[in-house]
């Protein structure tokens, strides 16, 4: 799946390769990575799943973009998978 986002938090994406975090049947969720830092939310319901480095304020701020482009995010996931899983 290509980045999502990549404006914003450098590369926040939605990503289905064989990495450490992918689970395909899990439900609709955005990886975020910046350096050392990991991050996971769920697109359903927008929610912090896993966190490894980021600071409180920079989930906050990953939590509010993740919010606010949840429409596309989930469209990209739908897109790339043909539905939703999970």
């Amino acid at each position: 799946m290509p980045f999502a986002l990549r404006r914003h938090l450098r590369r926040q994406k939605a990503r289905s390769d064989p990495a450490s975090w992918f689970e395909p049947d899990e439900p609709p969720h955005v990886h975020v990575d910046r350096g050392k830092c990991l991050a996971k939310f769920w697109l359903r319901r927008v929610a912090l799943a896993r966190n490894m480095g980021f600071p409180a304020h920079e989930l906050r701020r990953i939590r509010e973009v993740v919010e606010r482009r949840q429409p596309e995010l989930l469209e990209a996931w739908n897109g790339f998978f043909g539905h939703e899983r999970g």
